[in-house]
């Protein structure tokens, strides 16, 4: 029978989704509410379970009064504890928050906002990610929000979704286990894997003859202009910021330096197109380093010279969705 429902969950997604009571994807916040909360006994609750019985059984047999109120007080007891374990997840709002990129090959640090919207603290709650095993166990305090992080490894670039993860407590007797599935509609960025390898040189033909444009000097000073977010602090002019002025960028005149190109034509034939990409990555974290001026060329997209953080994510984007839009 079991390998039958099995077999069956896995023919039918949506087989699946029902039992659980989660869509494949859901966007915006999610709300815990009664359906969506499962609860089983542990195996101390199976326990517990048996203690009673055997505890009954030998009151009726012994006429025991006294066994009879422990008996039933232990009940209610455990009876209690089943209600607060499901009243711990019940009506828990979950938002997904910010993903920052990663690299290939490093792990994702996925951030989930839990609120608790009731006047009681919602404590020993475990957020699992099914499908790294990444796992953390967090207090919600009442009228409060609590963040979740979980560490999922990008094996590769592009994409990287979080898939479903599993919300669980035992909370408080540890007798029930109560858990509930999210699948909230969130991704992280990988870029691809940076390759340590020499810049190539800005003034060789190897660039090619469109791949060499002219960037300003920095030898004598010849004025100022308005201030880019790519333009280095050491060039701001910062004695008239502290007049009051607007910000502006000190421009030198002098012997001229070529634009530096990362040019997909630059890298030998056998590299296939992950090597490539990865190549291209180590050179734009090389050149951003250098704080030199570059471009990136792949086969149907070209970005601008230019310099800075901005245009850093710029370049490793294109390399991270390259052949996946």
């Amino acid at each position: 029978m079991t390998l039958m429902i099995g077999s069956l969950v896995r023919r039918r997604p949506r087989i699946a989704d029902w039992l659980r009571a989660v869509k494949s994807t859901e966007r915006g916040t999610i709300v815990l509410t009664h359906r969506r909360v499962y609860i089983v006994p542990t195996r101390m609750g199976w326990m517990f379970g048996a203690t009673l019985g055997v505890l009954l059984l030998g009151s009726i047999n012994y006429v025991l009064s006294l066994g009879f109120a422990l008996t039933f007080l232990l009940a209610g007891l455990g009876l209690a504890g089943m209600v607060h374990c499901t009243r711990n997840l019940a009506q828990l709002s979950i938002a997904a928050g910010r993903c920052d990129p990663t690299f290939a090959g490093e792990p994702a640090a996925f951030r989930l906002n839990l609120e608790n919207p009731s006047d009681g603290d919602r404590p020993s709650i475990l957020a699992l990610h099914l499908g790294s095993g990444s796992r953390m166990v967090l207090d919600v305090a009442a009228r409060a929000t609590a963040e979740v992080t979980l560490a999922v490894r990008a094996a590769e670039r592009g994409w990287l979704p979080l898939g479903r993860v599993m919300l669980e407590t035992r909370f408080p007797l540890g007798l029930f286990r109560a858990w509930g599935y999210i699948e909230p509609d969130a991704r992280c960025l990988v870029y691809p894997r940076p390759e340590i390898s020499p810049l190539p040189n800005a003034g060789s033909d190897d660039c090619s003859d469109a791949g060499r444009t002219r960037a300003p000097g920095s030898d004598d000073f010849s004025g100022l202009r308005a201030y880019q977010t790519s333009d280095s602090p050491r060039h701001v002019a910062w004695k008239a910021v502290a007049r009051g002025a607007d910000m502006l960028t000190k421009q030198f005149s002098g012997e001229a330096r070529s634009a530096l190109w990362l040019d997909w034509r630059l890298l030998p034939d056998g590299l296939d197109v992950e090597h490539r990409l990865s190549r291209l990555a180590g050179w734009v974290l090389a050149a951003e380093r250098a704080g030199a001026s570059y471009g990136l060329r792949l086969p149907g997209l070209e970005i601008d010279a230019g310099r800075g953080d901005e245009h850093r994510v710029a370049c490793l984007r294109a390399l991270a969705l390259y052949g996946k839009q």
